[in-house]
């Protein structure tokens, strides 16, 4: 198994997992929530990353999409690839959007399965005393002091299911999750400046579903949403660990896009010409999503134009990660 010295991100501990299934709770408005429609990346050659990614996830497949080489998840989640002659920035702290994911049927086995890919980059956790892990769960998680005191009790790393990270084309930083019942597309994982604020801002303006877990109770209003940083907790995918709290997120269909705080003292860069450039997603009247978002005060990055055989528009959101709205109808 090949690794490197670590992208810089933020790691999740065994014992918190993002909740991604079951019934989310959505806001009342005459437009429906968007649907996922894809995550699009700046790559110096496209025809090789997608080459790469149908090998790691022999469920994806190639197609193009919009008159863009793209790669096509079981659930019809595209990846779409824009070719770009520098290779693009990729710190995965430095922008909103930090990494992207699968699900996968077994962890261990998918571990063992890229051991025999040379091409792959296995990235390294670290423990709070600087052991390496690949596989989160073969450490205690949580921050310092409840790391020691379960320590003290005795207590041992779970094992089993867990997340392990790969660095992908473009050193893009691919999670892999498990164990879940088929492989399949299943997440972007962001950075905001303020969780609980964003939360907010995605249900008012996108009308996204929040998954239970991730329900605000007692629920935030702009008054009260902005948090201070938690404290660093462990593994990690940086030695010292990472902020994990304040945390939240929101769905769109069964993809969920969720979020820890900033790990960075300043704002955060936008995410265009990076190599995650911004999340798509549809909707079935676009003139009536740029009515409704112009008249809350949005910011648009694009207006609407012709994309491929249909139109689409660009906005900003509350960490400056770029968010495409494509219309199909």
């Amino acid at each position: 198994m090949k690794s490197r010295t670590p992208i810089p991100a933020l790691m999740l501990a065994a014992s918190f997992a993002w909740p991604i299934a079951g019934p989310a709770i959505g806001q009342t408005d005459a437009l429906p929530p968007p649907h996922f429609h894809h995550l699009h990346l700046n790559s110096v050659n496209p025809d090789a990353a997608i080459d790469y990614y149908t090998a790691q996830f022999p469920d994806t497949a190639k197609t193009v999409w919009g008159g863009l080489a793209a790669l096509k998840s079981p659930t019809n989640v595209l990846l779409l690839f824009n070719k770009v002659e520098a290779p693009p920035p990729s710190n995965a702290q430095e922008t909103a959007i930090w990494h992207f994911g699968w699900h996968v049927t077994d962890i261990r086995k998918k571990v063992d399965f890229y051991r025999g890919h040379p091409e792959v980059d296995v990235q390294p956790m670290y423990t709070d005393d600087n052991r390496v892990v690949y596989v989160n769960s073969d450490a205690i998680p949580g921050i310092k002091a409840e790391i020691d005191a379960a320590r003290g009790r005795g207590v041992k790393p779970a094992g089993g299911a867990g997340v392990a990270y790969i660095s992908g084309p473009d050193n893009a930083l691919i999670e892999n999750v498990g164990n879940n019942p088929v492989e399949r597309f299943n997440h972007v994982h962001m950075y905001q400046e303020d969780p609980y604020c964003a939360q907010i801002w995605y249900r008012r303006h996108l009308n996204a579903n929040v998954a239970p877990a991730l329900v605000q109770n007692p629920a935030r209003t702009e008054a009260n949403c902005k948090v201070p940083r938690g404290e660093k907790s462990f593994p990690a995918l940086v030695r010292g660990g990472m902020h994990r709290a304040p945390t939240s997120g929101v769905m769109f269909d069964d993809v969920a896009v969720n979020w820890p705080v900033t790990q960075l003292d300043k704002p955060l860069a936008g995410t265009r010409g990076h190599v995650v450039d911004h999340i798509g997603l549809s909707v079935a009247n676009l003139d009536a999503w740029v009515a409704k978002l112009r008249a809350e005060g949005v910011k648009f990055l694009e207006e609407p134009h012709p994309l491929g055989d249909t139109r689409a528009a660009m906005i900003e959101g509350p960490s400056r990660e770029a968010i495409e709205l494509v219309e199909v109808r």
